[in-house]
């Protein structure tokens, strides 16, 4: 059996930049070669062109990328924007709070990737609304096992099937999956109105935001998600998410609870780079004081 062809690109590295802490933002599509982040990262999507892969490793002060599938040249293409190069984490203000500034100091290299890809970024997102995020992890695998597809080449990754595929589907196919009619449909109805999603790409932010807040099922928790990585902004903020308020106001203000109101105050100081501040603080164990009982993860068994 013939051995795919593959093609490669080598470009300067943007400085610094962590690549590791850099692609997990991404959460879905990407895996580690091996247990040593500096062996490579894989990233895998459909792109407009078909499957891709791409292994990403740092050389030096380079980046090499190698890429397989009908969308290898899309993801070269892109290669630049997936390791952050348009962001710009040393602008984040200094002097307002002695953690934060400590934190960039340490992890200034956690850049937002740019993904490029709209719906794949709202999938995991609709699927982590109102659960645990094991839970949605667990059923995005899931889909991605039933209905996907193998990337391209040597990568590990099963791929979610294209749009046009999950635009077939019915609620009752991701139900045994873990996911309830609610969510099911939105990603469903999401898939069939997926040129529309992904025309956000070219929008200024402001306009890209405005676009995907008028998608039925998508407010502004799963818009934060889904600019962060498909977008690359560095502003986007989950408003609506129920640990995250708690962090901020434990970690800038000692408050062990909060909500959206307080924590925007207090993020304030940071515009154009409060995303930045939030995954900052939840990456670094920036936890509120932890009440109440513990939930149990959802099982196939239990279904």
């Amino acid at each position: 059996m013939a051995t795919e062809q593959s093609s490669t690109r080598r470009f300067t590295a943007p400085e610094p930049l962590d690549l590791h802490r850099t692609l997990r933002l991404l959460n879905e599509g990407t895996k580690q070669v091996s247990a040593n982040p500096d062996d490579g990262h894989w990233w895998a999507t459909q792109t407009p062109d078909g499957p891709g892969s791409m292994l990403l490793r740092r050389s030096g002060t380079n980046i090499e990328a190698q890429a397989w599938g009908r969308g290898q040249q899309w993801m070269l293409d892109m290669a630049p924007q997936v390791v952050g190069e348009h962001d710009d984490p040393a602008s984040l203000p200094r002097g307002h709070h002695d953690l934060v500034d400590e934190l960039a100091r340490r992890h200034g290299g956690q850049r937002f990737p740019r993904s490029g890809r709209v719906f794949e970024a709202l999938f995991v997102a609709v699927l982590g609304q109102k659960i645990q995020a094991k839970m949605a992890h667990r059923s995005a695998r899931l889909i991605r096992h039933k209905f996907g597809e193998p990337a391209p080449g040597p990568c590990p990754i099963q791929l979610l099937a294209p749009t046009a595929d999950m635009a077939t589907l019915h609620y009752t196919d991701l139900h045994p999956l873990g996911v309830e009619r609610k969510r099911a449909d939105i990603i469903i109805n999401c898939a069939k109105r997926a040129n529309r999603l992904e025309e956000t790409i070219d929008m200024s932010l402001p306009d890209a935001e405005k676009r995907l807040l008028a998608f039925n099922g998508i407010g502004p928790w799963t818009t934060g998600l889904i600019m962060q990585a498909a977008l690359g902004d560095a502003d986007a903020v989950a408003v609506g998410d129920y640990h995250l308020p708690n962090t901020v106001t434990w970690a800038l203000a000692q408050e062990p609870r909060g909500d959206d109101a307080r924590m925007l105050e207090l993020l304030e100081p940071y515009v154009g780079h409060r995303g930045r501040v939030t995954m900052l603080l939840k990456y670094s164990g920036q936890g509120a004081p932890k009440f109440g009982p513990r939930l149990s993860l959802w099982t196939p068994e239990r279904l």
